[in-house]
């Protein structure tokens, strides 16, 4: 009983990792992480110095949280 849920549980975890491997693999995915690569680039050439501080405080609180 127990290696039958086990199996069909291995099964089922076999499958949803393929299917996110796949979806990793599509260029629809692989153009929006160019897209917000892109946006996010131009946002940061516009407002250096913001980007900057933005970046410090979210490192400093990220350092706080995990500390």
């Amino acid at each position: 009983m127990n290696d039958d849920i086990i199996n069909d549980l291995n099964e089922e975890l076999e499958g949803v990792i393929e299917e996110g491997y796949s979806y990793l693999q599509s260029e629809e995915l692989q153009e929006k992480i160019q897209e917000l690569k892109t946006e996010s680039e131009l946002l940061i050439r516009k407002h250096p110095i913001k980007s900057v501080l933005i970046g410090a405080a979210t490192g400093y609180l990220l350092a706080r949280l995990l500390k």
